[in-house]
């Protein structure tokens, strides 16, 4: 069976091999000359636990947010040179999976932080309205004019942080975080360059330069 594979620099689905992929998988196919420019160029570390290109990562990102959300991932990536070691299979997986599941926790975090600061947020407010409520009635009968209908519309604006964050901020990055779950467990292949796929400037291929 084949799958679909999309090529970075156009956009265009051709046909690619199922190999050893799960069944369903959507697979997204790159082509480089060599392993090193899916990296960062300035990181120092070891390939293994390197980040990725930062054009690399988003086009990865945002191909994998077009997917179907209950396909498992996959990544082809043809290389012209591979290393003499003949380990660039093993290099990539491991460092996609470092690269994801650093960028899952960071969002776990973030989602984290967020709703404490919603639950914390939520009291403030509650209490403050609470206040507002009961020093508005007590200002009603001393004849404070517009002060005590003031008090209660501050009472309600205290409260519009809280139900932002649980109404509506909480769930894309709870989306996000699923994304990444699902490219930390996104299955990687290395195959040689096909004859037909061009030289280094074709147009088909993604560069990290």
């Amino acid at each position: 069976m084949d799958r679909a594979r999309v090529h970075p620099s156009e956009g265009r689905v051709v046909s690619a091999p199922a190999d050893d992929f799960p069944p369903g998988c959507e697979i997204l196919e790159l082509h480089l000359v060599e392993l090193k420019q899916i990296f960062h160029a300035i990181d120092a570390a070891p390939f293994r636990e390197r980040d990725l290109d930062p054009r690399a990562e988003e086009f990865i990102v945002e191909w994998a947010r077009e997917q179907r959300s209950d396909a498992p991932l996959g990544l082809r990536v043809r290389l012209d040179r591979r290393s003499p070691a003949g380990d660039d299979e093993v290099i990539l997986q491991q460092a996609v999976c470092e690269f994801f599941r650093d960028r899952t926790l960071s969002t776990r975090r973030q989602l984290r932080d967020l709703l404490r600061t919603g639950r914390i947020s939520l009291v403030i407010g509650l209490a403050f309205y609470a206040l507002a409520l009961v020093v508005g009635d007590l200002l009603k009968g001393l004849r404070y004019g517009i002060l005590p209908e003031s008090l209660v519309i501050g009472g309600w604006v205290a409260l519009w942080r809280p139900l932002e964050i649980f109404l509506y901020d909480w769930w894309p990055i709870r989306a996000e975080t699923r994304l990444y779950e699902r490219l930390t467990a996104m299955r990687v292949r290395i195959s040689p360059a096909r004859a037909n796929d061009g030289g280094p400037a074709a147009s088909s291929r993604w560069s990290g330069a």
